[in-house]
């Protein structure tokens, strides 16, 4: 059960309809609060709120700034505020070498991954500028510190910008009462990592955790909700490691 205390918040959880958002807007609901997810799929969203129960949910694309705006508009007149974002939405893009990387992909991981993180962000914290608080926590990734694979430039450069534009917006925001944190998982027991990854190179991965074992989006999500709650006001501009130990490596 979660012992944060939500109830007299709002959140917006982006690619809440599904891995580490999904789990994100449970723990959220369990501590009282008012959730909206945003997703981009449809259908997904409808079988998260079928399973959720009383959610908004708002059908969005993300790199797409007037939407963003919409979104976050509709958000805050159904909420009267928004005091939570986190902000979960991502892809993993197709594997390539440098020197055979799409530049088509490399623009759409990049929008995805990174432009988003920046739109989102800017429209969710000038609401909260407004009220004087806030929770931002952005899901980035262990490639984004560490360079990850030899074949994931694009996700491993848009990680790592998300987690400069977390540090950023910290140093901005903590006057307005607004903290700005991320969150760097490893290899996760998800549908994304299971898709992008062949399964005779995780075996190697899994053997290179020092913990001997993928995480959860579950456990994400307790690290998450502990830096989006109240309690959280002296945690700002940190990237948080998630990974098993797997970043002393």
């Amino acid at each position: 059960m979660n012992r944060y205390d939500f109830t007299k918040r709002a959140a917006v959880v982006t690619g809440g309809a599904q891995g580490i958002g999904y789990a994100v807007a449970e723990r959220l609901l369990e501590g009282g609060a008012r959730v909206a997810l945003w997703d981009r799929d449809e259908g997904a969203l409808a079988e998260a709120r079928a399973r959720l129960g009383d959610v908004q949910t708002v059908l969005v694309d993300l790199t797409d700034r007037d939407a963003v705006a919409k979104a976050t508009s509709r958000t805050q007149e159904g909420f009267g505020q928004i005091d939570v974002l986190v902000h979960s939405a991502g892809i993993a893009g197709a594997n390539a070498t440098v020197a055979d990387y799409a530049p088509e992909e490399w623009s759409r991981v990049i929008d995805v991954d990174l432009n988003a993180a920046f739109h989102v962000n800017q429209a969710i914290v000038r609401t909260m500028i407004a009220r004087g608080y806030g929770r931002i926590v952005n899901i980035a990734s262990l490639a984004g510190q560490n360079g990850g694979s030899a074949t994931g430039a694009h996700y491993a450069a848009a990680k790592g910008g998300a987690i400069t534009l977390t540090k950023v917006f910290a140093r901005d925001l903590a006057a307005h009462g607004v903290t700005v944190n991320a969150i760097s998982p490893g290899p996760l027991d998800l549908a994304i990592v299971h898709e992008s990854v062949p399964a005779d190179k995780l075996d190697k991965v899994i053997a290179g955790i020092p913990v001997g074992r993928l995480g959860s989006a579950d456990y994400i999500a307790d690290v998450a909700v502990l830096l989006a709650s109240p309690d959280a006001y002296f945690a700002n501009g940190a990237c948080w490691d998630v990974n098993g130990g797997l970043y002393m490596r």
